[in-house]
């Protein structure tokens, strides 16, 4: 067939602009005709179907996939968001190769991380330099960048979450600027990025401010849920970090209370048994037979006290915050003003009862400090988190419908990276200095490069 001049210049353009973009192998990635791979996070209520998925290597390479890129990118870490904050029919860009402690200062007892280093390897490396976080989570999944943008955080009337900790963090802009950011370089950028929902760049280094190494003793008892709301007071006073385990349908929580200790380590104990895990399935068990009976299922895990008993453990930080998490579920979480916290879990435990609502994962009761960050859950008032779960095999939507307008009569703030329904609209009144945050954001990604539907719709932009 013959072919017209014309024809032959568009081909021929068509081609050379192929052969250059695919000479660059991080662009040649997103050249080929792509291999769709489906994504989910850890509880399966999340999936997308991204054009690609790229993980770079080097921060040049990672400054041309962000601004070579066609359509949006999302960074993702290890999908332990349960909100819509990863999904993207764009670009999914991971950090795993941005692993690792990068420096450290035994003067400061700063150090610094590659932002894509899991939370569960920082602690021996940490260690090993003479150092520690001065708290953890409950769990240690996450990526150190998701967790610091999310404002993920542990329990203690004394101690911020991960975000407060940070002192610098390198952050990659649309427009492939890599920035130095702390109190001093950059001071608004670094502010709103200590929680920017990955909403303002890709961070690739983040700078911590630590503690020397310590040992903690976990204790673990089981009391009557009122008697522990009535001595909140002495019980977050006299414990450095304390939570409970509420079990639903029944009269009872289970109480968690670590301290500082010199104390020797005890000998190890099976992961599936710490931190209430053994607790949780003999729960699962007992809802699973009881449920059509609710007398009998408040007898029967009223009378888990009589049963349960706990031995306290001894061992480093690290290992003690961190628990194994092998049940999957969904979660919301609202942190409310700490002086809100038991008249609000009061009205959600009446809430269940009242209508008998299906659920039986324990309710998570925990208090964080006030930081100074915009877009931080804690900003200006000491928080006290309740978390509401449900099992991944049964709906959560209903359930999560009925308690959620509990959180809001008490101005609770959504954890970022668990489900709700606030928007823009709703959310905007919950935050003193959101203006300063989305004015951050519309200077470093006017287009919207790293927003996604979900993103669009909480901060507000068309």
């Amino acid at each position: 067939m013959a072919l017209s001049r014309r024809e032959l210049l568009q081909r021929g353009a068509v081609a050379g602009a192929f052969m250059a973009l695919t000479s660059n192998p991080v662009l040649a990635q997103l050249a080929r005709a792509p291999r769709l791979i489906p994504w989910r996070n850890w509880s399966g209520a999340q999936t997308c179907l991204p054009l690609a998925r790229l993980a770079p290597k080097t921060l040049d390479e990672l400054v041309q996939v962000i601004t070579q890129a066609p359509g949006k990118v999302r960074p993702v870490g290890s999908g332990h968001s349960f909100s819509a904050l990863v999904p993207t029919d764009g670009t999914l860009l991971s950090l795993s190769f941005f692993n690792g402690l990068l420096e450290h200062d035994p003067q400061t007892l700063q150090a610094t991380f590659a932002a894509g280093t899991p939370m569960s390897r920082m602690g021996q490396a940490l260690k090993d330099v003479g150092q520690a976080l001065p708290n953890m989570a409950d769990i240690d999944y996450q990526t150190l960048a998701g967790a610091i943008s999310t404002s993920t955080h542990g329990t203690g009337v004394g101690f911020t979450s991960y975000s407060g900790c940070v002192t610098g963090l390198q952050l990659v802009t649309a427009q492939g600027e890599v920035l130095e950011c702390d109190a001093s370089r950059h001071p608004e950028v670094f502010s709103a990025a200590r929680v920017s929902l990955g909403a303002l760049g890709v961070a690739t280094k983040v700078r911590l401010q630590n503690r020397a190494p310590y040992r903690l003793r976990e204790r673990q008892w089981i009391a009557k849920t009122e008697e522990l709301l009535e001595d909140v007071g002495k019980n977050t006073r006299e414990n450095q970090h304390w939570e409970m385990l509420v079990v639903t349908h029944s009269d009872y929580a289970l109480s968690i209370a670590l301290n500082e200790t010199t104390d020797p380590e005890t000998p190890p104990i099976d992961p599936a048994e710490a931190g209430g895990n053994e607790f949780v399935s003999i729960i699962e068990k007992l809802d699973k037979y009881g449920s059509d009976f609710p007398d009998a299922r408040r007898t029967l895990l009223n009378s888990l006290r009589f049963f349960a008993s706990f031995d306290d453990r001894v061992a480093e930080s690290f290992q003690v915050y961190a628990n194994v998490r092998n049940v999957r579920f969904n979660e919301m979480e609202y942190s409310v003003p700490a002086e809100h916290g038991p008249a609000c879990l009061r009205e959600i435990l009446k809430l269940i009862n009242d209508k008998d609502l299906r659920t039986w994962f324990p309710i998570e009761y925990r208090y964080v400090k006030a930081d100074d960050i915009p877009l931080s859950m804690f900003e200006g008032r000491d928080s006290c988190s309740i978390s509401v779960h449900q099992h991944y095999t049964m709906d959560h939507h209903n359930f999560f419908a009925a308690v959620e307008p509990i959180f809001w009569k008490y101005a609770g703030r959504p954890h970022w990276g668990k489900l709700h329904t606030l928007n823009a609209r709703t959310l905007q009144p919950l935050y003193p200095r959101w203006d300063a945050f989305t004015r951050v954001r519309r200077e470093l990604d006017p287009s919207g490069k790293f927003l996604n539907a979900h993103l669009s719709s909480i901060l507000g932009v068309a």
